[in-house]
């Protein structure tokens, strides 16, 4: 008879070697088996795999095998497409406490529509804000996972309502005493009426705090101040095209002298001349520079796009159009009236600056600089839609130029690297978050995949197709 201590040896060692499965009695939240997982960081599919989730979390990964793990709630993908969920990096929830109602009822569309995260770029909103981040995570509100920014920071007399106005050092160091009081997960800096010095101060106190900084750039300053003092993404492409011209320091000087004139020169007087002096050296030059300080960049193609084209589109039909509260479609009007007042030379002008915005893209890419998809979704932006605008997006980016792999990235990987979450979250992989969607083409040959996910999961809370139309169902409008 063989001894006992050799058995368990032998064993040992075949399990070691993989040969056969240890038994187990852990009983999993959820398990899908038979996806093909799209691996979004290498471009390439995971054939026939089973993922296991528990707690929110992904535990295993491998090829799926005759039994599956034992669980609660097991789903069989049958050859459908796994992918992780979609981040939209600029959205807004805003518009004052008569909106709050409004706004908390755009979350279904996101989950509808795929997106598990979502980062707020400032807004007036912070308590309810809060309040929803919280039920979210306790699984009693449906909704994406929220990062937000709190309070915009400006100057004095800001645009936007809620913003926290600073001029000098100390007021700046309140500010950002009362954000971190609020522990918001950025800063996000705005440029009605901030001076070029309370920007770049606003960016180097930050740094000092440890914390993250993104935002608008008064054409005051330079992105290589900005990128030098710690900014962490510019949002738009209005800022790094400005630092693409061969003629910026020239440019910015006459920004500067026109300041406290009768005529200041505001960011859309510019931009023509912008425009002329583009230079592809300079421009490759400000991305390397953009790739070696870590500098991310939102692009917002659609929303630029869509805002070109809003003076000759007509949107009323809009089927999305029907999940917007009446009161969040009225802050529509000031940018529909405005664009209905531009001159035929100013629209032309914008569809030539929305091609010359997409031409820097494959540049960027190739250059390293990390891309982040963003909507710019929420209230005031005239018709674009959450979740259908970060679908746009990602359409914009391949029309750019980029492959949907690449594409696919801006709104999974990327947005947890930003946040220095890219080992818990972004990609499929265990101990990252169960953020998931289950779809029925493969996405990396063609976007339109995307559309109409078979199944979206969201800190491991599994919503079917049939539930996410109910939940859009309840909040539509008309």
């Amino acid at each position: 008879m063989p001894h006992p201590t050799r058995l368990l040896l032998a064993a040992a060692l075949l399990l070691a070697a993989g040969c056969i499965t240890p038994p187990t009695t852990t009983t999993y939240d959820l398990v899908i088996t038979h996806a093909n997982v799209v691996d979004v960081e290498t471009g390439t599919i995971r054939p026939d795999q089973t993922v296991a989730v528990s707690g929110g979390l992904i535990r295993q990964l491998g090829p799926t095998a005759a039994s599956a793990p034992r669980a609660t709630r097991t789903l069989d993908a049958q050859g459908r497409y796994l992918m992780p969920g979609l981040w939209d990096m600029h959205v807004h929830f805003r518009g004052g406490d008569s909106l709050v109602t409004a706004n908390r009822n755009l979350l279904p569309l996101y989950l509808a529509h795929g997106i598990t995260t979502v980062r707020d770029a400032g807004g007036d909103l912070t308590p309810a804000l809060q309040q929803w981040q919280q039920q979210i995570a306790a699984g009693q509100l449906a909704g994406p996972t929220i990062f937000t920014s709190g309070p915009k920071i400006d100057g004095p007399g800001a645009f936007w309502a809620g913003s926290l106005e600073v001029v000098t050092p100390a007021q700046i160091s309140r500010a950002l005493d009362s954000l971190q009081a609020l522990q918001v997960d950025y800063v996000k800096i705005y440029e009605s009426t901030i001076s070029r010095e309370a920007f770049l101060e606003t960016i180097a106190q930050a740094e000092k705090r440890g914390m993250r900084t993104t935002g608008h750039m008064p054409y005051t300053a330079t992105l290589a101040e900005a990128a030098a003092a710690g900014l962490d993404a510019s949002e738009h492409l209005y800022y790094v095209f400005k630092a693409c011209s061969s003629r910026e320091d020239s440019i910015t000087a006459a920004i500067r002298q026109s300041q406290g004139t009768a005529r200041p020169i505001g960011l859309f007087a510019a931009l023509p001349a912008v425009y002329r002096t583009y230079d592809p050296a300079t421009a490759a030059r400000t991305f390397r520079m953009l790739a070696e300080r870590r500098t991310a960049v939102v692009p917002t193609l659609y929303i630029q796009q869509l805002l070109a084209d809003l003076p000759t589109t007509d949107h009323s039909r809009d089927s999305l159009l029907a999940y917007i509260d009446p009161k969040l479609e009225a802050t529509y009007a000031r940018r529909l009236a405005g664009a209905r007042q531009q001159s035929a030379a100013t629209r032309a002008f914008n569809q030539l600056l929305g091609a010359r915005f997409r031409s820097l893209i494959p540049e960027m890419q190739k250059a390293g600089v990390l891309l982040l998809a963003g909507s710019d979704s929420g209230a005031s932006n005239s018709y674009v839609y959450p979740g259908a605008a970060l679908l746009g997006e990602l359409d914009q980016l391949v029309r750019a130029g980029l492959t949907p792999a690449e594409a696919l990235r801006t709104a999974t990987l990327n947005g947890a690297r930003f946040f220095g979450l890219e080992a818990t979250a972004g990609s499929i992989a265990p101990g990252k978050a169960a953020d998931l969607l289950l779809l029925d083409g493969n996405p990396l040959a063609n976007l339109a995949a995307l559309r109409g996910p078979h199944t979206v999961v969201t800190r491991g809370r599994v919503y079917s197709a049939a539930e996410l139309r109910q939940m859009l169902q309840a909040v539509r409008r008309r």
